[in-house]
């Protein structure tokens, strides 16, 4: 009997589409954000300025077939769009820089029924929303406004120079990691590629970790998340596969039933060749971005990642749903806790002035999961299988991660006002 034939989008080659749920814009435009924003929960900021400037929300409905917007523009400053899902399905909301590309904020997840809040420190200029039902396609776009108020949209004085220190301590901390990460995709994809499986499984979960911690970063610059980081299940039409994922499944090749009931067939000697090249020619673009002069990452941007990154957790790792063959989930669930602590904590200080007992709150809730994870390992000694949790253990993890993300999703906030 002849193999069964792989489909042509799981094959390693070159990426000829965008990923349409990440709507990630170019390296260069990621480079200086127009607008700088975090999801938040789903009560009233306070501070927000609305569709008539009064201190209310702009509304957004998003429906299998509309993105009703209260409003086409706004003055610049804080401005809070809550967005409430009236479909059937998941769905999510987007705002998009000038070119219709660039992601300037998102909030992604939000079921039937269900209101969040996406806040944002607006600059003056042109923009889209775009709804995107079923968290497919293009998404359903109007353009947008933000007029000039006459007012900062930055801190000031000594809070200035807190956060200015903070950026270069994160923007250090970044370089850090993927330098780190760079090495040692190299080494995993040398030995994938020479066929030491064994020793590709080793270094698979412990590499990822530096990906990991700073994911929200990597997601800026245009289509390097889902070039490196696209699950199989998030594959669309036209989508050819690439990057980690693709690569985890070869190591941890599927029986029939848990591939769709079709025999998997392993990748030829070319084609891990190609997929590791790949990988580590992605991962270096990465590096340069992060290592070019002009690169900078602004506080509202850090803190807003750490908030993505716990949402990472809840919408991925929690669910066992990113490393679905090699069950390495936790090891991404540890780096990103890690990337989120990090995020806060170079902003602390002017959180503890501002908000103390949120920074209090904070400290209690990430160490209370931390030491949960510890539980079940390290990154440094390795963790179990996350198909190996108990169900009363993977609800306890989720709890704690929802018990973390109710202050950090005011993070943001927190410091926007300082």
């Amino acid at each position: 009997m002849s193999p069964t034939p792989r489909p042509a989008p799981l094959r390693p080659a070159p990426r000829t589409t965008v990923r349409a749920s990440h709507l990630r814009g170019g390296l260069t435009a990621a480079l200086a954000l127009p607008l700088l924003a975090a999801c938040v929960a789903n009560t009233p900021t306070g501070a927000a300025t609305g569709a008539a400037g009064d201190g209310g929300p702009i509304t957004v409905s998003s429906s299998a077939d509309a993105c009703d917007v209260s409003t086409t523009s706004a003055p610049s400053g804080t401005l809070t769009f809550r967005v409430t899902n009236t479909g059937d399905d998941v769905t999510e909301f987007y705002l998009l820089g000038e070119d219709g590309l660039r992601v300037v904020s998102e909030v992604e997840n939000i079921g039937p029924g269900i209101s969040r809040d996406l806040v944002i420190q607006a600059r003056p200029g042109d923009y889209f929303t775009a709804c995107k039902p079923g968290m497919v396609g293009e998404g359903i776009r109007a353009a947008f406004t933000v007029t000039d108020s006459g007012a900062g949209t930055g801190p000031t004085g000594d809070v200035a120079e807190q956060l200015a220190a903070a950026e270069a301590s994160y923007v250090a901390y970044v370089k850090d990691q993927v330098g780190t990460l760079v090495a040692g995709t190299q080494e995993l994809a040398d030995a994938y590629a020479a066929g030491d499986d064994a020793r590709a499984r080793e270094l698979y979960a412990p590499t990822r970790v530096h990906w990991e911690r700073v994911e929200p970063v990597a997601e800026s610059f245009g289509d390097l998340d889902p070039l490196l980081d696209l699950r199989e299940a998030d594959l669309v039409d036209g989508d050819t596969w690439s990057g980690w994922h693709l690569i985890e499944k070869d190591l941890w090749q599927p029986t029939p039933e848990a591939n769709g009931g079709a025999a998997y067939v392993p990748l030829t000697p070319e084609e891990r060749v190609a997929a590791a090249q790949d990988l580590v020619a992605n991962t270096q673009k990465l590096v340069d971005a992060v290592t070019d002069p002009s690169f900078t990452f602004e506080a509202f941007q850090i803190t807003n990642g750490a908030k993505e990154l716990l949402d990472e957790v809840a919408t991925g790792k929690v669910t066992g749903e990113e490393e679905i063959w090699s069950h390495t989930d936790l090891w991404d669930f540890a780096a990103n806790v890690d990337g989120a602590r990090v995020a806060y904590e170079v902003v602390q200080d002017v959180v503890r002035e501002q908000d103390p007992d949120l920074a209090t709150q904070l400290d209690e809730r990430f160490a209370a999961l931390e030491q949960l994870l510890a539980q079940h390992g390290s990154v440094d000694a390795g963790f179990v299988g996350y198909d190996t949790l108990t169900e009363p253990q993977v609800r306890e993890l989720a709890a704690a991660v929802d018990a973390l993300s109710e202050p950090l999703s005011r993070l943001t906030t927190t410091v926007t006002s300082a």
